[in-house]
């Protein structure tokens, strides 16, 4: 389904969604669903692409299941977990799936490239009722006493509303419109991204390499140890998505170049993987990650997934929580609360420990050296890679009351009384 045309924009709005990726888009379906007048504008003219991984993990598929996409989930690649290398080893780690000893979550993951994937969650907001806007920036806002008033676009429109959700993306111009900040002295992530044809497109595996060596200073020895990891997300369509990622804060920087980072992971891999030709559709972007935003709502507005910091700190996801928190600020929006106190106090309560934990980890991985001192006894016990995929991949629900979830728990409840800024503040 299509947006309206520019000449029939709605003046007025209950609801305006800035942004229609995953957050902004689940957040406009639910409202829609609930019966709340509801437009969902976007800068960009569907579809579009999106820097990303592509990866859907179990969480993700959890909140696509709630909007009832599972059968056109399925269509796609189905995976059954992590594929891990590194430090001569191979470990296959399964996603938990529900029960005792797991999460939850659905056992299986998928990975859908972004054009697809944000198309069709626009579509379905549609198909729900949101009226859709393309082609249009938010570029600023008419206040009255603190309230957003009308939100103004870059050809002149403005949309009147009584509320806003903001779902702008990692950048956020309309938050930082409205005082939103990243504090970068906590970890954040720089990647990049890049389709290549594979033989193994319909790997039912994800994979990661935690490995990731420059070039051998002579033939028979190893590059040294880089900082970064690699990933390859089969897609089922030939190809498969190819990405190299880093991490960093304002005192340690990313100290190498992830576009040069990721041709020379596919070099490495070319022969495994059965990779031929060249990447294609080469992109990078930095993420703030785990919480590190402050100014993330107002008496009537709110900012969301990536907007919000939602990214997690220790692989770099962030579809799982914009579809999460889309749903979350329309729960809150159609029960009528204020935001300025209880959207924050929202994603503290459901990601700051583990936001502040996993970004705890994280900035542990940038100081020098530590991979290679740390990784060859990580990779040697499948019961703690094990444990990493739970938490690495943000497979501990509210629900779960095992060890892993406990531990997870009590170490986030720790790392947040030790937090000099708390995540979202």
């Amino acid at each position: 389904m299509s947006a309206v045309p520019l000449s029939a924009v709605p003046q007025a709005a209950d609801v305006l969604v800035v942004g229609a990726g995953p957050a902004g888009s689940a957040a406009a379906a639910w409202l829609a669903r609930a019966g709340v007048d509801v437009v969902l504008v976007d800068a960009a003219v569907f579809p579009r692409d999106k820097t990303c991984g592509d990866g859907l993990t179990p969480r993700a598929i959890a909140e696509l299941n709630r909007l009832g996409l599972e059968d056109w989930v399925r269509t796609h690649t189905v995976n059954h977990g992590l594929r891990a290398h590194g430090f001569g080893q191979t470990l296959e780690l399964r996603w938990p799936g529900p029960g005792t000893a797991g999460t939850g979550l659905p056992a299986w993951g998928s990975a859908v490239p972004r054009t697809e994937l944000d198309d069709h969650l626009r579509t379905t907001a549609i198909k729900s009722g949101a009226t859709a806007v393309d082609g249009l920036r938010a570029v600023d806002v008419r206040m009255r006493a603190g309230r957003v008033e009308a939100v103004v676009f870059d050809n002149g429109t403005e949309i009147a509303c009584r509320r806003v959700v903001v779902a702008d993306g990692v950048r956020s111009p309309l938050g930082k419109v409205l005082g939103r900040e990243w504090h970068r002295d906590t970890v954040y992530g720089v990647a990049g991204r890049s389709y290549v044809a594979s033989e193994r497109s319909d790997d039912p595996w994800i994979s990661s390499h935690l490995e990731l060596r420059g070039p051998a200073a002579s033939p028979g020895t190893k590059g040294e140890v880089l900082s970064g990891y690699g990933w390859v997300f089969p897609l089922g369509t030939g190809e498969v998505n190819l990405g190299a990622g880093t991490l960093a804060t304002a005192k340690r920087p990313a100290d190498v170049g992830i576009k040069p980072l990721m041709r020379l992971y596919a070099e490495s891999i070319r022969a495994e993987f059965g990779l031929s030709g060249e990447l294609r559709a080469q992109a990078s972007a930095l993420l703030p990650m785990g919480g590190a935003v402050s100014g993330v709502a107002g008496p009537n507005w709110a900012l969301i997934g990536d907007a919000a910091g939602c990214v997690n700190p220790l692989n770099g996801e962030g579809i799982d929580y914009g579809l999460e928190t889309g749903r979350l600020v329309a729960e809150m929006l159609v029960e009528g609360a204020d935001l300025d106190v209880a959207w924050p106090a929202l994603l503290r309560e459901h990601y700051g420990e583990a936001f502040s934990i996993a970004r705890r980890l994280a900035g542990i991985v940038t100081v020098p050296r530590l991979l290679a001192a740390a990784g060859p006894v990580g990779m040697r016990s499948d019961w703690l890679m094990t444990l990493a995929l739970r938490w690495m991949g943000n497979l501990v629900t509210d629900e779960d009351r095992d060890r892993a979830a406990r531990v997870w728990r009590w170490a986030g409840r720790r790392s947040i009384a030790l937090d000099h800024r708390p995540p979202f503040s």
